[in-house]
């Protein structure tokens, strides 16, 4: 069963602010409010919406907090504004000089270290909330009464458009208890910055559990990912819309699906077709006539109904499906839904309600797990109910095995550049300290593609926000399933690879989290040292403060009589003085649990009776590795490695 949910695009909520401003009133972003805390020493962009043509100023009670600008014809207006070094309170006044709905004034207003948290579930993972809570959690709540240090949430929002305002779950608030339900992460890389700079810090964070890299990457930056050729076409139509790109990803499935004697798309839905296969209504697919299977399937029901029925409205309700139908009654279509476990709804006009036989045709596409209709199902006309338990015909229409890229649809948080859209291309107009990042559970399975997106991700984000060198600062991924001593193969572990690539981009660092995984929970409650970590590379590469931040790296790899030695640029340990963790593999192919001791500060030797002529060497290459190497000086676990990729 799926465990994820999908939400409806956001509606764009600068319509209604310009409906606002034609009535004369000043209206401001969301991330603009009271409480909010500006980047020291930075240029901040005030956007919104004013009387059309009118002078726009802007004033604060810093020094040179001043500006002023003309709205235009549909009184939008940006100006620039200097914010001042760290500090305040301050009241900031935007008017536009019609008056008392013209002038909106922002107080307790602090200038200080802002910092941006995105990613996915293990970022929104809260201090103490309904679904998860850190280990000790109370002992954190408890030092959460921080009036300087500054929290605002984006809400869990998606649009195939970009946005120019953000939706927020809740807006900039002064730090206490009330907020435990925020980032853990987010929250306590606020606290440790804070305490090491005595300055206010304000933390935004954008982040939606579940959710794959490119849904968070600007459109352009999708250019030349691959398998993201097709969309990055679709997204760039000139007027995106969400029913024209829906009905383009699956006329792109139903085209790519070749199999001879099955019916083409569009096949006649308003005749029932006796060649097609049978299906017990309500079940999952999997459980009896399609095992494994996911892709397009067409459904079909006669419904016979007595002649008093004809002509009148009719109330289809069709269990829940699994994952998205489109419904036709007697070939004309009905509705369509897209959440897995609620029923759908659907009003039939009574003109094509007829006595006798009535073809219900439902086209199911399913992208993973179960499949089909798998709760009771019924018509209703005029108060009497009419099962559609029993019997289906069906057809495979599409099989997803047999093309490249499975089906998407642009209502699903899933879809690329979506969730950028919505909850990044807001914030770009409030320059940040930087960017911590927690995410790629999501994208197990697909690295190559990872590697390419995730660095054009970054990218895209710096030139967005007017920053080249903008900081940014990723988790990589912890363990995860259970312990296999030897597994060359390991996803998880190529995906992790894929992440440390971005080290090649300026300004980028990495915070293994590789030894605080748990193999069956995917969300690892001491996020208390992933946020220490997280500052720590802040401190040592932002702010110039030098912390032991990093464990070292292997920078040389010898082969000569049976074995290989291994060079790491610092000293490392291991408790006990065993060293755990390695596999090698010999000129045949094969991988081997490797032997291994070290042999200096700085030197590992590796052998195995299995491989008397090594080639390559992997360390914690697996869902869930044992490795136990650390740095000396930090104590920081050495990242994952492979010297033959």
């Amino acid at each position: 069963m799926k465990t994820y949910r999908y939400r409806a695009i956001a509606p764009v909520a600068l319509m209604i602010a310009a409906s606002q401003a034609l009535n004369g009133e000043v209206r401001l972003p969301a991330i603009f409010s009271d409480n909010m805390v500006v980047q020291q020493n930075a240029t901040l962009t005030v956007t919104g919406k004013a009387s059309p043509q009118s002078k726009v100023t802007f004033r604060a009670d810093w020094a040179g907090g001043e500006g002023e600008t003309r709205a235009d014809g549909n009184g939008s207006f940006a100006m620039t504004v200097q914010t001042p070094p760290a500090g305040g309170p301050y009241t900031v006044v935007v008017d536009d000089g019609s008056g008392e709905k013209g002038r909106k004034v922002l107080q307790n207003v602090l200038s200080g270290e802002v910092w941006l948290c995105s990613g996915q579930s293990n970022m929104e993972f809260p201090v103490k909330g309904d679904w998860a809570q850190l280990m000790d959690a109370d002992r954190v709540v408890a030092t959460m009464q921080r009036p300087t240090l500054r929290l605002l949430q984006i809400r869990n929002t998606a649009s195939v458009t970009p946005l120019d305002d953000a939706t927020v779950e809740f807006g900039w608030s002064e730090c206490s208890p009330a907020a435990a339900s925020f980032s853990a992460i987010g929250y306590l890389c606020g606290k440790m910055l804070q305490d090491s700079l005595n300055v206010p810090v304000g933390v935004i964070d954008a982040s939606w559990g579940g959710t794959p890299v490119e849904a968070w990457t600007p459109r352009e930056s999708l250019k030349g990912v691959p398998g993201m050729e097709f969309r990055y076409g679709l997204l760039g139509e000139t007027e995106p819309n969400v029913e024209a790109l829906k009905e383009r990803e699956i006329m792109r499935v139903y085209d790519a699906y070749d199999n001879p004697g099955k019916p083409a798309y569009p096949f006649d839905r308003k005749v029932m077709h006796s060649e097609w296969e049978k299906m017990p209504v309500p079940s999952m697919w999997e459980e009896n006539v399609l095992p494994g299977f996911d892709g397009i399937v067409a459904m079909q029901y006669q419904l016979n109904l007595p002649p008093e029925a004809a002509g009148k409205p009719l109330k289809l309700c069709l269990g829940a499906i699994d994952d998205w139908d489109t419904t036709w009654f007697n070939g004309e279509i009905v509705g369509s839904g897209q959440i897995f476990d609620l029923r759908r709804d659907y009003e039939v006009d009574g003109r094509l309600v007829k006595a006798g036989s009535n073809v219900i045709t439902v086209e199911v596409i399913d992208n993973a797990g179960g499949g089909g209709i798998w709760k009771p199902s019924y018509a209703e006309v005029d108060g009497h109910r009419y099962s559609l338990d029993g019997e289906w015909s069906y057809t495979v229409v599409t099989d997803f095995s047999k093309i490249q890229e499975r089906v998407e649809w642009p209502e699903s948080q899933n879809y690329p550049t979506v969730l950028y859209n919505a909850m990044i291309n807001p914030l770009r107009v409030m320059p940040v300290a930087g960017v911590f990042w927690y995410q790629g559970c999501a994208n197990v399975g697909n690295a190559e593609r990872y590697e390419r997106c995730f660095k054009n991700m970054i990218e895209g984000w710096r030139k967005a926000f007017g920053n080249s060198s903008m900081p940014f600062y990723f988790v990589q991924l912890a363990g995860f399933l259970q312990p296999v001593a030897v597994q060359p193969d390991s996803q998880w572990a190529l995906l992790r690879q894929a992440q440390s690539k971005a080290l090649e981009l300026p300004s980028t660092a990495m915070a293994t989290a590789i030894d605080l995984g748990n193999p069956v929970d995917i969300h690892p409650t001491n996020k208390e040292e992933v946020a220490r970590r997280l500052t720590m590379l802040a401190l040592d590469k932002t702010y110039r403060r030098p912390q032991n931040c990093e464990a070292p790296v292997c920078t040389g790899v010898r082969t000569a009589d049976g074995y290989m030695e291994l060079t790491f640029n610092g000293e490392i340990e291991t408790p006990g003085g065993v060293v755990t963790g390695f596999i090698i593999k010999g000129n045949d192919g094969k991988w081997a649990y490797a032997n291994a001791r070290q042999t200096s500060a700085r030197t590992i030797r590796l052998s195995s009776p299995l491989t008397p002529d090594p080639v390559a060497v992997r360390y914690a290459w697996a869902d869930y590795p044992g490795g136990n190497l650390t740095g000396k000086v930090s104590g920081l676990p050495v990242a994952p490695f492979a010297t033959d990729l």
